[in-house]
Formats: C-alpha cells, sequence, structure tokens
C-alpha cells in the first residue's frame, strides 16, 4: 500500500535582503535564492523590496512598486528571472505605438465590422 503526501507550497511570509530572497512557507519550510536571481528586486530600493503582497492564496510574491512576481513553485525549482533583452536598468521603455499591418490594421477591422 502506498501512501500519497500532499504538499502545498505556500508562502506565509517573505524578506528580501542585500543577498537573499528567503520565503518562509505555511509549513514551516523555508527557501532562499540569491537576490540576484530577481533582477528587479536587485534594483529596487530596500523600501520597494519590503513592500510586498501574497498572491493566489500565498502561491506567490507581488512586488507593486517593480512589477515582480515570484512563486514558490519557482523558487523551489530553481527558476530565476531572467532580464528581457534590451533592458537598461530598471527604467521601463516607452511602448510603441502600434503600426497598422495586414493582421491588425485598419481594413481588417473594418471587415470584422461589417460581418453580419
Amino acid at each position: 500500500m502506498s501512501t500519497a503526501v500532499s504538499v502545498e507550497h505556500r508562502i506565509a511570509h517573505v524578506e528580501v535582503t542585500d543577498e537573499t530572497i528567503t520565503a518562509r512557507l505555511i509549513d514551516g519550510r523555508v527557501i532562499s535564492v540569491p537576490l540576484a536571481w530577481s533582477w528587479r528586486l536587485s534594483e529596487a530600493t530596500p523600501a520597494q523590496r519590503a513592500n510586498w503582497e501574497l498572491i493566489g492564496d500565498g502561491y506567490g510574491v507581488h512586488w507593486p512598486d517593480v512589477d515582480e512576481d515570484i512563486s514558490a513553485e519557482g523558487m523551489l525549482h530553481g527558476i530565476p528571472a531572467h532580464r528581457p533583452n534590451g533592458a537598461k536598468g530598471s527604467r521601463k521603455r516607452p511602448a510603441k505605438a502600434l503600426q497598422p499591418t495586414r493582421r491588425n490594421g485598419p481594413a481588417k477591422r473594418r471587415h470584422r465590422a461589417s460581418r453580419g
């Protein structure tokens, strides 16, 4: 006879230092990963790092000041956040205006609008 064990990876509390991101899970385990795993948190101020909220009933953490999300699952499986190509620093790049193309241009929109 086999016994199935269900383990929930839910976070109860998180702390970010200059070196690590440490999550305390509701079952008492502690996960710690290098701060460098999150380039957004690495570039954030201590106040921004301290401003976090649990999301998904504790399955993840969100830092609204730097728009960063980290899941307990990602920390357990060793999945760091990758910096997007071409990103420089923590400044957001301005969004480029959507240029009309065959897929998103006015002709297609008119075609859809004319359908009955």
